[in-house]
């Protein structure tokens, strides 16, 4: 089965994904925070992440640019409530596959994951 991982600090947010990843189809794992995802990554070994972009602790940015050190070949699709274009480019520069801002719509997520787990962009995971 196919495992998203879900990276936002925001409860009702990790929730609400999570059911609607579940009712499509998929397996959905949530973590509170970058550096809780970044422990159980290696183990998980996720086919996506949904990461938000600001959090407390290590921002979506930092946790992606530290993805990316590891050679895990991992599709990132970054959420965020402020759709900034400097950080818009700079997210997907850094190996993001897809930039989405909230709140999000349910079918854009699902086809934005499902477009990113035919093409992982960071690392050498396959």
């Amino acid at each position: 089965m196919t495992v998203v991982a879900i990276v936002d600090d925001e409860e009702g947010i990790r929730k609400a994904l999570g059911r609607l990843l579940r009712a499509s189809g998929l397996d959905a794992e949530s973590y509170a925070s970058g550096q809780e995802f970044l422990d159980a990554a290696a183990a998980l070994r996720p086919d996506c992440v949904v990461l938000d972009l600001h959090m407390p602790g290590l921002s979506g940015l930092q946790v992606l640019r530290k993805l990316k050190a590891t050679g895990q070949r991992l599709s990132i699709i970054i959420i965020t409530a402020h759709d900034e274009s400097q950080t818009r480019e700079q997210c997907l520069a850094e190996g993001a596959r897809d930039y989405l801002r909230k709140p999000l719509e349910d079918r854009v997520l699902l086809n934005a994951i499902s477009a990113a787990m035919r093409t992982p962009t960071l690392g050498m995971r396959k």
